[in-house]
């Protein structure tokens, strides 16, 4: 069974996330901790998350995948700004104990000219604050596109900050993955539409594919290497058209690849809930499962 979902507001609270889910077809579903840009997270709800609970286990979903703001910058050259995502990270991986069991992506940050050395050792740092040892979530590092002084955009820099974190806090170590976004990988300049099984390869040589805890799932408005990140509806872009030299077998690939077919999808295209649900459907038709 496809476990595939996409992004989902919480305006209307977590069991309201849950039944949108049911009715688009998903068994999984993305959402933000907080407002996308940052700001105060809305008060919890026991009920609302048991109600969440329930619709979970009737209709089998798998692992959530909870992003944190865009606004967190774990590497800033600015103490205000990295204090700042102390305290949010901190408070996002203590709300989502509600929720046990789940995941917390993010992206790593920009190193703003300080070179990407020094940004993996205050992205370790960070994380070496706001993680716990008996936490039940995972914090994924995601795969990010190169743009400017992005750390995260060669799968060695996402494996050295794992490294930092174990050096320093072994006891950390096994509470942390890697979430794989296929438009991100694409733009940092892994084929993945030509030659998925050698990028799969590198990401194992470099960081290990038992960190590999889920996937983001876009097409790319841009080319291979273009290191410019900007998400296009599958089959619209350079992964899934083949007027731009990809294919829709190339999603076909990725869902049904025996490494990746079991992991959480989380569809994020620029779409609303009907595209969503047109594209959930055809992504369970290529995996040639319902």
């Amino acid at each position: 069974m496809l476990t595939i979902g996409c992004h989902l507001s919480t305006a209307r609270g977590y069991a309201a996330m849950g039944r949108t889910a049911v009715s688009i077809g998903a068994s999984t579903f993305a959402f933000f901790t907080r407002n996308p840009r940052g700001g105060k997270a809305r008060a919890l709800d026991e009920r609302d998350l048991a109600g969440l609970k329930q619709i979970m286990a009737e209709h089998a979903f798998g692992k959530l995948v909870a992003h944190a703001p865009y606004t967190y910058n774990p590497c800033s050259d600015k103490e205000r700004a990295r204090a700042f995502v102390l305290e949010g990270m901190r408070e996002d991986l203590e709300r989502l104990e509600h929720l046990p069991g789940n995941y917390y992506n993010f992206h790593p940050g920009c190193h703003v000219g300080q070179g990407a050395a020094r940004g993996i050792e205050l992205i370790a740092d960070t994380l070496c604050r706001v993680m716990w040892p008996d936490q039940s979530t995972t914090v994924l590092l995601e795969t990010m596109a190169g743009k400017g002084t992005e750390v995260g955009g060669a799968f060695e820099e996402l494996a050295a900050i794992i490294c930092a974190v174990g050096e320093r806090a072994p006891e950390l170590a096994d509470k942390l993955g890697v979430c794989l976004d296929t438009c991100h990988v694409h733009d940092a300049g892994y084929d993945i539409v030509h030659d998925l099984d050698g990028v799969l390869e590198a990401f194992d040589r470099a960081v290990g594919l038992t960190r590999l805890r889920a996937v983001h799932l876009n097409d790319s408005k841009n080319s291979c290497g273009a290191r410019k990140d900007r998400h296009e509806v599958i089959g619209a872009g350079y992964l899934g058209s083949e007027e731009l030299g990809g294919g829709i077998e190339a999603f076909a690939r990725i869902v049904r690849h025996p490494v990746l077919r079991d992991l959480p999808f989380i569809l994020e295209t620029p779409n609303e809930l009907e595209g969503y649900a047109r594209e959930i459907a055809l992504l369970r038709e290529l995996a040639g499962c319902w």
